[in-house]
């Protein structure tokens, strides 16, 4: 959340009003210092959301660095969706039933026709 979130709660919360009460005091959102609670809370939250923000882009680069960031690992191997392009084009099996032989999802298997599609649209094949 940033700040002019909290502003539109802020302002939501006194148009039907509504109170703020922590650990015991009440802060209502249209005086003086309910408004100086709302916005120090939404600085601090906006501060610490861009905090985390920035140290998961840091880390992501030193990962990626080291080469450990490879991002999501495919269900199939080049060579088993290879074997599913195949079995595919011979129409030995239908897409219901590929998901099974493969132990995969349906849209594991729609995509790696698609895959396919766009490789031989690419090379010119069929």
């Amino acid at each position: 959340r940033s700040v002019r979130d909290a502003h539109e709660i802020a302002d939501d919360l006194a148009r039907r009003e509504i109170k703020l009460s922590i650990g015991g005091p009440v802060h209502d959102p249209t005086d003086p210092m309910g408004k100086l609670l709302f916005n120090v809370l939404a600085m601090i939250s906006e501060f610490e959301a861009d905090l985390i923000r920035m140290r998961t882009r840091e880390g992501m680069k030193v990962a990626k660095a080291k080469g450990r960031l490879r991002g999501k690992q495919p269900k199939l191997s080049a060579k088993q969706e290879e074997h599913l392009l195949e079995l595919h084009a011979a129409g030995e099996h239908s897409k219901a039933e590929l998901p099974e032989l493969f132990s995969v999802g349906r849209s594991t298997v729609y995509r790696a026709i698609e895959r396919g599609r766009l490789r031989n649209a690419n090379h010119g094949s069929p």
